[in-house]
């Protein structure tokens, strides 16, 4: 099969429409009519993540996060970006991003919802429509039973698999609606408070980010960007796996949690 066919079903899930105007997603890097055989699905292109695909004879990387955001005046080994396109290009790998139209619509923030066993959710900020039905960044839905903060938090390191996570606010604190944000979401603490979220769950929260949400009555969980967002990977490679033919083989790069707790 060549790349064209396949992105066309990565954007049967996820239309590039969907996402945000300032976003980067698509084929960045390669030819759409090039022969594919073997994937790797990961969360960021890095660099060991393009060796690694290179080494196992790759035709196409997908990933969430775009590996290009800012314009590029050059193409050369004097930057990061430079050097990972080089290494794709003369490598023949092609390189396709599905970012925040994946959040809004395919998507992630479902994804999250479910692990966390929200009901009754709908989106944290909507965005866009889909046959009369809203769709956008985050959900906020509710816990069948009020639970505390403290078990909320341990209820996300469980859900995400996650050795700890940030809290803001009184541990003791009653839980019922919740908002969940994967990636970074401090742009959504607004959000999730005229949503009546007595907790959102986020990443990349900073130091006054979540003072100012516990002064208003919210507790914050940072699970971190990755923390949240690596369920793409699994995902991703089993979505590919149940509509590409049976000869296409689907590899991940998992790459792990980026820093270390010392």
């Amino acid at each position: 099969m060549v790349c064209r066919e396949i992105i066309r079903q990565l954007e049967q899930l996820s239309p590039p429409a969907y996402a945000c105007g300032w976003d980067n997603v698509g084929l960045l890097v390669g030819r759409a009519d090039q022969a594919v055989g073997r994937i790797v699905v990961a969360l960021d292109a890095t660099e060991e993540c393009i060796t690694y695909a290179v080494e196992q004879n790759a035709d196409l990387i997908v990933t969430h996060h775009p590996m290009i955001f800012s314009p590029l005046k050059q193409m050369n080994d004097s930057s990061l970006t430079g050097r990972k396109m080089l290494l794709l290009a003369e490598n023949k790998v092609a390189c396709y991003a599905m970012h925040t139209n994946f959040d809004i619509k395919g998507g992630m923030a479902e994804l999250a919802a479910a692990r966390l066993r929200m009901e009754d959710t709908v989106p944290l900020e909507v965005t866009a429509e889909a046959s009369g039905v809203p769709e956008g960044i985050g959900r906020v839905g509710a816990w069948k039973q009020p639970v505390s903060l403290r078990e909320t938090a341990e209820i996300v390191k469980k859900a995400f698999d996650l050795s700890h996570v940030l809290v803001y606010g009184r541990m003791e604190a009653q839980i019922r609606t919740v908002a969940v944000c994967p990636g970074s979401g401090k742009s959504e603490v607004g959000k999730a408070l005229d949503a009546g979220a007595d907790v959102l769950i986020t990443g990349d929260i900073g130091h006054h980010d979540g003072l100012d949400a516990v002064e208003q009555g919210m507790g914050i969980i940072d699970a971190g960007h990755y923390g949240l967002e690596h369920i793409f990977i699994e995902y991703m490679k089993e979505y590919l796996s149940r509509h590409l033919p049976p000869e296409a083989e689907i590899l991940t790069w998992e790459g792990g949690v980026p820093y270390e707790i010392v």
